[in-house]
């Protein structure tokens, strides 16, 4: 047997406990090749000969790679304002805690600040360091700004919107907008002509305005499917910068929830116990499903170290407790947790391992429209795989075939 980390001249094999496509199968084996996975399921189908099977601990769990949709840094770099080098470092981190496809997440800023970011994600993307762009703004609600700067945000404006998705050299796959802006329908009606998923986000809309957006955006991309992806516009962390839910006041939150709960949308949650309290959690799994949730981790530049100060796009922000807040306002400013935290988070509120897995890995990947990719552990999928312990303690990571060195203790 070899260790995760030795490279060998054979096809290698993991047995342990598979939990994909929202199942588990106590007893199975990935085989991989060539950055391929070339088998996936009972250990009693395989014939081992012929390949090198990778020594795992005793009742490992076997989970396909994770897929972060909105995410804005790690180790001490911020995707908005790193240069090369700290944005590969922080990919680099977050792939080996498990993320190992992340779509960069760029903040509001200039028009030249956000040009220029998006270009250098969109480079990074092509070389398959990142697995794309997500443009949160500009064109958001003042009042729910967030951890957005207020200094720049726009009206929707498709020329600014189309030189964005330009930058990015193809790889931009979803914005963030507000759906009450004038010319909100316009920039839907582009954003998913070009092959952008839009995400309702940052709103102050009322539950009708929410509701006719998401159906416009659904109804767009549906006309605008390529190769059979069935994609559904996306809902950026839900509670989280929009009016709270009221009884006399539902707002878009309830237009979301509803659009989620028949299918015609996907719902991110940061299940990282801050911005959301996990009956919350659990209460949106229950409501929605698990097939119509994106857990995302939202992480910023923190991610991965300790309290102290650091940058979100043009914010200064400070944490403590694990907790990132912009220094001026207060507000919080994205997490400090991987995505494999949110996914430990979702399961400790009492969500299904399976369920929660899933929608860290299939969910996103087929937003994505990469859903015959990625996601899963199935024949003909990138190599991409997590082994951890029964409680999500992680013990190597696998991306494209290849195994990645250990964090640090």
């Amino acid at each position: 047997m070899s260790s995760p980390g030795q490279a060998g001249p054979h096809p290698q094999y993991v047995r342990g406990r598979i939990v994909s496509s929202g199942s588990r199968l106590d007893d199975g084996v990935v085989a991989f090749e060539g950055g391929r996975i070339r088998y996936a399921g009972p250990a009693s189908q395989f014939d081992p000969a012929g390949w090198r099977q990778v020594d795992l601990p005793a009742e490992s769990l076997l989970l396909p790679g994770l897929i972060d949709t909105h995410c804005h840094g790690a180790s001490g770099s911020d995707f908005s304002s790193a240069d090369e080098e700290g944005a590969r470092r922080a990919a680099g981190f977050l792939h080996r805690s498990g993320t190992t496809a992340v779509v960069a997440s760029a903040m509001t800023g200039s028009r030249e600040d956000m040009l220029a970011t998006v270009r250098l994600l969109g480079e990074l993307s092509r070389d398959g360091v990142l697995a794309g762009v997500h443009a949160e703004g500009p064109f958001l609600s003042q009042a729910r700004c967030g951890a957005q700067n207020p200094d720049y945000l726009l009206a929707p404006d498709t020329g600014f919107a189309a030189g964005l998705v330009e930058a990015a050299g193809g790889h931009l796959v979803s914005m963030t907008y507000a759906a009450e802006l004038d010319g909100a329908d316009e920039l839907v009606d582009l954003l998913t002509a070009l092959g952008v998923t839009p995400s309702l986000g940052h709103t102050d809309a009322d539950a009708a305005t929410a509701a006719a957006s998401l159906v416009r955006a659904a109804e767009r991309l549906a006309q605008a499917r390529v190769d059979g992806d069935r994609r559904r516009p996306l809902v950026t962390h839900l509670f989280n910068a929009m009016p709270p839910l009221h009884h006399r006041s539902p707002g878009a939150a309830a237009a979301c929830l509803r659009a989620a709960s028949a299918g015609r949308a996907a719902v991110e949650l940061i299940a990282d116990g801050i911005h959301l309290d996990p009956e919350t959690v659990l209460t949106v799994f229950d409501l929605v499903g698990g097939a119509n949730i994106v857990l995302v981790s939202d992480g910023m530049a923190a991610t991965g170290l300790g309290d102290g100060g650091y940058v979100l796009g043009a914010n200064d922000v400070s944490v403590s407790g694990g907790v990132a807040r912009v220094a001026a306002s207060g507000a919080l400013a994205g997490g400090t947790a991987t995505l494999l935290d949110c996914v430990r988070g979702a399961v400790a509120a009492g969500v299904p391992l399976e369920s929660a897995v899933a929608s860290a890995t299939a969910v996103p990947a087929a937003v994505l429209g990469l859903a015959q990719e990625t996601g899963a552990l199935c024949r003909g999928f990138r190599a991409d795989l997590l082994v951890t312990t029964e409680d999500l303690a992680l013990t190597a990571v696998l991306r494209g075939g290849s195994w990645l060195d250990p964090l640090p203790h």
